[in-house]
């Protein structure tokens, strides 16, 4: 599927595609924050899928990062299939290779919501929510700060989403859920 042949890709506009954006973008972030990788863990993933010719330098991932409408800064606004779907490969393959600590994190998660206990009290999922606090205040526009608790339910369902996106399947399940936010 070429970008020509859906045209909902060519408004940047769109909200349906602002929301596809974001949600890229946003996994990306949560991985950031739990795994601590950058952006060279994302290009060598990038050249290992063969993708080094969508996604060939830090410059290419950051204006595609940079598209996502929650973004400081006035980035690319405009994203194809073809780098739509290189990031949701990108995203699932690290996700897979992060499995370990996923699944630690929502073993974590679950633990808290079973003992009813504070989440900070779990050093891997403190430490993940409190990064991806700080990233989130970091990266985003200042009209889109959102409060402190709002952030961290956002960073427990992406926590869940990475579990999902790990899986053999994981990169059909991103795209599937990228594609029902686009109608």
């Amino acid at each position: 599927m070429n970008s020509s042949s859906v045209t909902a890709f060519d408004d940047p506009d769109l909200p349906q595609l602002q929301a596809m954006k974001a949600h890229l973008d946003l996994v990306l972030l949560a991985l950031e924050a739990l795994t601590a990788i950058g952006s060279d863990e994302m290009l060598a993933v990038a050249e290992k899928l063969g993708l080094e010719e969508i996604l060939s330098d830090r410059i290419t991932l950051w204006r595609l990062r940079q598209a996502s409408p929650l973004r400081k800064g006035k980035g690319r606004k405009k994203l194809d299939v073809d780098e739509a779907r290189a990031i949701t490969l990108i995203s699932c393959t690290l996700a897979a290779q992060q499995q370990f600590a996923i699944r630690n994190a929502v073993a974590q998660l679950e633990k808290c919501s079973a003992k009813k206990s504070p989440l900070h009290h779990e050093p891997v999922l403190g430490d993940y929510l409190d990064r991806f606090n700080s990233l989130y205040q970091e990266r985003m526009a200042e009209e889109r700060q959102a409060a402190t608790d709002t952030i961290q339910k956002l960073a427990l369902k992406l926590l869940i989403d990475l579990l999902f996106y790990s899986s053999q399947v994981g990169s059909r399940r991103l795209w599937v859920a990228l594609l029902e936010r686009s109608q």
